[in-house]
């Protein structure tokens, strides 16, 4: 069946912190905290992040609130006083939610923008479907992402994420709604990729799509999401996006 729509996941799948993120954070910090350890920072962030998620879905309370408590814990955590964060936090929350809007915050993948290219030009539909926020949608325009990828999903707005089937059959109903897929795609033509093997790989295959799962070689491929104790058998797996195409056209 041949395919004529592929999803992208966007965060370690098309675009990569600039630097790594705890010394993103450090260069932020530091002007209203003084200098914190950047390994504490890395520490800690990596524990904010996973409490803030446990407790509240992205969606739940809006990105900036979300970002927010995210912020003020991994500050906290590695090391700040008390008294100073609270009086900086209000600037540093949206200095740090302008960085990670941009360029600036981020950059694309050498691959990503030619293979999406590539696909377009052989005319198969782009899309996004992530689990980060809207934020993103700045990032890749920033970046100069092709502006024909669309639509663009991103769980802060859609109220859904990743594996949930919903958000991928959402974003197919969208591109059949543009109006120029006659007749309409329908889940078995479409493709989706990414670095996560639940959210991304097996999201997709309960959605219907055919899943990809991207696992980058070397430095590029150290903030792929894995599972503790994953099995990649039988799964279908791809060391970078060129062979995406290659997939396609084999």
């Amino acid at each position: 069946m041949a395919l004529r729509l592929v999803t992208f996941d966007a965060l370690h799948t098309i675009i990569t912190p600039r630097l790594p993120i705890h010394v993103q954070y450090s260069q932020t910090f530091s002007p209203y905290l003084g200098h914190l350890n950047p390994d504490s920072i890395k520490w800690s962030f990596k524990v904010a992040l996973k409490d803030v998620q446990e407790e509240n879905p992205l969606f739940s309370v809006g990105a900036q609130a979300w970002w927010r408590e995210v912020i003020r814990r991994t500050a906290l955590g590695a090391g700040a006083e008390e008294q100073a964060l609270n009086y900086s936090l209000h600037e540093i929350v949206p200095a740090l939610m302008r960085r990670f809007s941009s360029k600036e915050g981020y950059k694309a993948f050498d691959d990503a923008i030619p293979t999406m290219s590539h696909l377009l030009s052989l005319g198969i539909r782009t899309a996004i479907v992530s689990n980060g926020d809207s934020r993103i949608r700045a990032v890749l325009q920033d970046l100069n992402f092709p502006k024909e990828v669309q639509p663009m999903l991103f769980s802060d707005e859609e109220g859904v994420e990743k594996p949930s089937r919903e958000i991928f059959i959402r974003a197919l109903e969208r591109v059949n709604a543009m109006g120029s897929e006659r007749p309409a795609i329908l889940p078995v033509h479409c493709l989706h990729v990414g670095d996560e093997l639940e959210a991304d790989y097996f999201g997709a295959m309960n959605a219907g799509f055919r899943p990809l799962l991207l696992r980058r070689d070397g430095l590029d491929g150290e903030h792929a999401h894995k599972e503790l104790h994953e099995t990649l058998q039988d799964v279908d797996v791809v060391k970078d996006l060129h062979a995406v195409v290659k997939y396609i056209i084999s």
